[in-house]
């Protein structure tokens, strides 16, 4: 939230603060798809300044519907914390040849340092009560001089030259304690090029304005977007397990037992009686379709499937919407399957989620292909993949669930003490690779079984 000095008249213009609507970390179809429809539902319903955000790159089924669709790819937000872009000030600065009676009013108007900067932006100084009077002790020959005189001085010989810079996209936090440890109050903000923003207080330091987040499609803390301590969590949309989340003041938190996040966002639109836009239904209907992997997963709902047929009619039109929607969800996922490109590393990674239970920390992603014959020669390679992950992340133990979405049956590849596998309810196919006929979902049928192996 820039705040603009207009004209030098003392008037701090404030933009409206924008909502981040954002999904997880390692984003699947399902969290993009809800970022972009609840906030346009926001934007339609409420008048809010809500704004569609990733919390990291998309995959190849997301972009394929993406491009679908004719949709752009969401804002990529990893860091909720705030920046300096957030409390910048950008007062109209002064050249150094100018007199200092011109600081002493701009400093008036503005009740801020005056700031002194070079025709190229580069900063010299800022001109303050003390800068002043430090001047004076060094001009004993000006000890006597008229008022007239003293103010006709060139502000560059008057102003603070030692002044703290800070970049426009530094976070705050990773500064707030160099600062608490100074005596100053006033320092410069730059661009990427050093060039003048404009400058911040200690004040401005210590309360800056919190990044407004609404979470979709997730509500744990550990698969957040960074930051989220020090953000403004206003609200929460999701299908998946309550989270240690807390907050300051009540939240609006809405948690439902749907095939995916995207059926709430349908749901809420239609009881608004809006009409979404070909390409907000279309995204939708992908994220529904994703998650619920063309209605195959047990997490399916009847209200997945009225979601749907809703969806499919906005996104191809009332003709045989039904057929072009079976049609698209065999190409979607077939988007995602492909994994002949992609590294051991890219499948243990993309989609993966963090989970806690008592002291164990473990992790738990996931891949969609047409049949094992394409991964089951790359297990050596994944298993690695895992174990490198499993030690960067300081995890207790950490799997890759593999699902066949054409048979519904999945594989389980885990890397962790054995302590952590043993009591497993499936058949063992290799060393650490389990057989799980009949799983498809990491939500409904995987983790439930993780945590009550850890708690029992």
């Amino acid at each position: 939230m820039t705040k603009t000095l207009a004209n030098g008249q003392g008037a701090l213009l404030e933009a409206r603060q924008p909502i981040y609507v954002v999904g997880h970390k390692n984003p699947d179809t399902d969290a993009v798809a809800s970022a972009i429809g609840y906030a346009w539902l926001l934007r339609e319903r409420d008048g809010s300044e809500a704004v569609a955000a990733r919390a990291g790159s998309v995959n190849a089924q997301t972009r394929f519907a993406l491009e679908h669709f004719g949709a752009p790819t969401p804002m990529l937000l990893e860091d909720a914390s705030p920046r300096f872009e957030a409390i910048v000030n950008c007062i109209e600065p002064l050249t150094p040849d100018t007199p200092l009676s011109a600081a002493w009013q701009l400093s008036a108007k503005t009740h801020r340092a005056a700031p002194i900067v070079e025709t190229d932006g580069t900063p010299v100084g800022l001109v303050t009560g003390q800068s002043v009077f430090g001047y004076l002790s060094q001009r004993l020959d000006m000890t006597y001089a008229v008022f007239g005189k003293l103010i006709a001085i060139p502000c560059g010989e008057a102003c603070d030259t030692d002044v703290p810079k800070f970049a426009l996209t530094d976070r705050i936090s990773d500064h707030r304690e160099r600062v608490m440890r100074t005596q100053r109050d006033d320092f410069w903000v730059v661009d990427g090029d050093g060039k003048y923003a404009g400058i911040c207080t200690r004040a401005d330091m210590l309360h800056p304005p919190r990044v407004k987040l609404v979470l979709v499609d997730h509500n744990e803390p550990g698969q957040a977007v960074n930051g989220l301590a020090e953000a403004e969590l206003v609200e929460v949309l999701d299908h998946h397990r309550l989270g240690p989340i807390n907050t300051n003041t009540p939240i609006s938190f809405h948690v439902d037992v749907v095939g995916s996040c995207s059926t709430l966002v349908a749901e809420r639109a239609q009881a608004a009686r809006l009409t979404p836009p070909r390409e907000v239904a279309g995204l939708l209907l992908s994220g529904l379709l994703s998650d619920t992997l063309a209605f195959k997963s047990p997490t399916t709902t009847p209200r997945d499937r009225n979601a749907a047929t809703w969806l499919a009619k906005h996104a191809f039109g009332a003709e045989d919407a039904e057929g072009k929607m079976r049609e698209f969800a065999e190409a979607l996922l077939q988007a995602g399957a492909d994994v002949s490109g992609r590294s051991a590393q890219d499948m243990v990674q993309a989609d993966l989620k963090l989970f806690e239970s008592g002291p164990v920390k473990f992790g738990v992603a996931q891949v969609e292909v047409t049949s094992f014959n394409a991964i089951l020669p790359r297990m050596d390679e994944i298993r690695a993949a895992l174990k490198a992950l499993q030690e960067q992340r300081s995890l207790d133990f950490v799997a890759l669930m593999i699902t066949d979405i054409v048979e519904n049956n999945s594989l389980l590849a885990g890397v962790g003490e054995t302590r952590f596998f043993e009591r497993l309810p499936f058949s063992r196919k290799a060393d650490g690779v389990w057989d799980m006929p009949g799983v498809v979902s990491r939500k409904k049928q995987l983790l439930p079984t993780l945590l009550g192996m850890l708690q029992g």
